[in-house]
């Protein structure tokens, strides 16, 4: 198991320092890390805790999976690296032919 955990459901108004607040009950805290829009800056209801060790990820996990914060049941497990290969440009002119 990995030290970094995705946490998901969270509520809008969720600081990063409320975040490694919470996480820090259960272990080490090295990051904590909110996931932002581009454009608005608005958090986008998720973010990435990384933990210590993976023993104290485990435990935040098993602690933390459905726990309350700011009125939302967590979703915590450990996260997967991304698949693929990032970038979706390309494109076209939608519909129009030639």
């Amino acid at each position: 198991m990995g030290n970094r955990l995705y946490v998901g459901n969270l509520s809008y108004n969720t600081t990063e320092s409320e975040l490694r607040e919470t996480f820090s009950r259960h272990g080490q805290v090295v990051s904590a890390q909110l996931v932002t829009d581009r454009m608005t800056g608005q958090a986008r209801g998720f973010g990435f805790v990384e933990m210590g060790s993976a023993a104290d990820a485990q435990n935040a996990i098993h602690e933390l999976n459905g726990a309350q914060l700011d009125g939302r049941a967590l979703t915590v497990n450990e996260a997967r690296e991304r698949t693929g290969g990032g970038g979706g440009g390309g494109g076209g002119r939608g519909g129009q032919r030639w």
